[in-house]
C-alpha cells in the first residue's frame, strides 16, 4: 500500500500524518511530498520511508499512489499561500488515488460544518480512513 503524504509550508499536519499512519499501517510505505524543503524535512522526521520536494516529484507520486493523504489546499490552486500550483492540483484531484483530505480552514478557502473540530480530532478521523482503504 502505498500511501503519498503532502504537506506544505512548515509540514507540521504532514509529519503528525506520517507519525500516526506509521504506529497504525504497519505494511504502509510512506512517501513524503513536501511543497517545500522545510515541509518535506518535517515529514522526514515523522517517519516517512521516503520524501521528495515540488511540482514533478508531487505529479509522480500522485501516479504511482493508492492513498493521497493531507491538507484540503492540495486540491486548490495557488492554496496553501501559494505553494500548490495548478498542476499539483490537478495531479491530486486527477488521481486514480483514493483521497483522504484534511479540511482546514486556512489561505482564504473555508469549509462549513469543522468549527468544533480539532485538527487532532481530524488527523484521527483521517487515519481511520486510511486503515480501512488499506485493508
Amino acid at each position: 500500500m502505498k500511501i503519498v503524504v503532502v504537506d506544505g509550508q512548515g509540514g507540521k499536519l504532514g509529519r503528525q500524518l506520517v507519525e500516526r499512519i506509521s504506529a497504525e499501517i504497519k505494511d504502509a510505505e510512506i512517501i513524503a511530498i513536501g511543497t517545500n524543503s522545510t515541509a518535506t524535512q518535517a515529514m522526514l522526521k515523522g517517519g516517512a520511508d521516503a520524501a521528495a520536494t515540488g511540482e514533478n516529484a508531487l505529479v509522480v507520486a500522485c501516479r504511482k499512489a493508492d492513498i493521497i493523504v493531507g491538507p484540503i489546499g492540495i486540491v486548490i490552486s495557488d492554496a496553501l499561500m501559494g505553494e500548490i500550483s495548478p498542476s499539483m492540483a490537478s495531479a491530486v484531484g486527477s488521481s486514480n488515488a483514493a483521497r483522504v483530505l484534511i479540511p482546514v480552514n486556512k489561505c482564504d478557502s473555508y469549509i462549513m460544518g469543522i468549527e468544533n473540530v480539532t485538527v487532532s480530532e481530524m488527523i484521527e478521523s483521517a487515519v481511520k480512513k486510511i486503515k480501512e482503504l488499506s485493508e
